[in-house]
C-alpha cells in the first residue's frame, strides 16, 4: 500500500518509533518535501495513487479528495478537522481519524503559560531588560482570581487542573458538559453569556465550526469584563482578530495570548504590533511527548483501517 504523510513532525528522522512501525506495514511511504503544510494543489498530485494519508494541517479540500479515487483513510495527525472536507470524504467512502487526547496536556499547559505570561507581562519585560531596560511593572496575580474556560474537553481539564494549582476559581461553558467532571473537581457551569461576564481571564478549547466561528466578536466581547485576558489555543477562526484588536487598542481587553490564527503565519497581521499580544507560531502541541502520542495514534488508526479493524476514532 502506498501511504502519504505530511506532518511536519513526522518525517524521517523524527518520531522514529511510529514511523518504523508504518515502514513495516508499508514498503511505499511518500513524505513532504516542504517541510510545511501542503496546498489543494501540492497535495493532488502525491495522493492520486495512495491507499491511505496522515494529514498534518494540510489543505483538504473536496478538490483534493475527489482527485484521490484509491485513497481509503485520512488520519489525522492531532485533534482538529476543521481543514478537511469531512462530507466529501463521507460520500467518497474514505474514513477520517483523528487523535484526541494526544496532545492535551501540551496545549493545556501553553494556554496556561500564555495566561501567565500576560498576567506578570513577561515576554515584554524580558525583551526590554534585555534592551538595558529597568522597568518597574505592575502585573496581576492569578491567586483568587477567576477562569473562564469555554470547552472542557481533555485540553480544557488539563487547563482546570493548572488553575486550581495557582488557587483560582474556575468556571466552564460546554455545550456537552460533563456535569459529574464538574462537580467532582470544583468547577462552576456556567452559561455562556454568565462565564464572559464573570471571568478574569477566559480560554478557548473548541473546535473550529460553522457554530463556532467569530464565536468571540464585538458583541461578546462587550459582555466581557473590562481589562480581560483572552487565550486561544485552539483555532483561528474562532476569534474575529478585527475586533480583538479594536478592543486590545481600546482597554477592554487587557491582553491576549494566541497560538492560532485565522491566517497562518499571521504576516502583517495588526495584532503582531501590540505590547499587550503574546503570540506563538501554533505550537501548542509541539512537545516531544505529544508529538510521540500523536504519532503513535495516526499510524495506529491509519493501520487499523486499511487492514479492516475497528477503530474509534473515526469522525466522520
Amino acid at each position: 500500500m502506498k501511504i502519504l504523510v505530511t506532518p511536519t513532525s513526522l518525517q524521517p528522522g523524527k518520531n522514529t518509533k511510529a514511523l518504523e512501525r508504518l515502514k513495516q506495514f508499508s514498503g511505499n511511504l511518500i513524505f513532504n518535501q516542504m517541510g510545511r503544510p501542503l496546498t489543494e494543489n501540492e497535495l493532488i498530485p502525491l495522493l492520486k495513487d495512495c491507499d491511505g494519508y496522515i494529514a498534518g494541517l494540510d489543505d483538504v479540500t473536496k478538490k483534493v479528495i475527489e482527485s484521490s479515487p484509491k485513497l481509503k483513510v485520512i488520519s489525522r495527525y492531532g485533534t482538529g478537522t476543521d481543514r478537511v472536507d469531512l462530507k466529501t470524504a463521507r460520500e467518497h467512502h474514505i474514513a477520517v481519524t483523528n487523535t484526541p487526547g494526544a496532545n492535551a496536556e501540551a496545549v493545556g499547559e501553553l494556554a496556561f503559560g500564555l495566561a501567565l505570561s500576560i498576567a506578570r507581562k513577561i515576554p515584554s519585560l524580558s525583551a526590554q531588560t534585555s534592551r538595558g531596560e529597568w522597568t518597574r511593572s505592575t502585573g496581576m496575580e492569578l491567586a483568587g482570581k477567576t477562569i473562564g474556560i469555554i470547552g472542557l474537553g481533555a485540553i480544557g481539564r488539563v487547563v482546570a487542573r493548572c488553575a486550581r494549582g495557582f488557587s483560582m476559581n474556575v468556571i466552564s461553558y460546554d455545550p456537552f458538559m460533563d456535569t459529574a467532571y464538574a462537580s467532582e473537581h470544583n468547577i462552576k457551569i456556567g452559561s455562556f453569556q454568565e462565564l464572559l461576564s464573570q471571568s478574569d481571564i477566559i480560554t478557548l478549547h473548541l473546535p473550529l465550526t460553522a457554530q463556532t466561528r467569530h464565536i468571540i466578536n464585538a458583541d461578546t466581547i462587550g459582555l466581557m469584563k473590562n481589562n480581560v485576558i483572552l487565550i486561544n489555543a485552539s483555532r483561528g477562526g474562532i476569534i474575529d482578530e478585527t475586533a480583538v484588536c479594536d478592543a486590545l487598542k481600546s482597554g477592554k481587553i487587557g491582553g491576549l495570548g494566541l497560538d492560532a490564527f485565522e491566517k497562518e503565519p499571521p504576516s502583517g497581521s495588526p495584532l503582531l504590533a501590540l505590547d499587550n499580544v503574546v503570540a506563538t507560531p501554533h505550537t501548542g502541541a509541539h512537545t516531544k511527548e505529544a508529538t510521540e502520542n500523536m504519532a503513535a495514534l495516526a499510524v495506529d488508526n491509519l493501520i487499523h483501517v486499511l487492514t479492516g479493524k475497528d477503530c474509534p476514532y473515526i469522525v466522520n
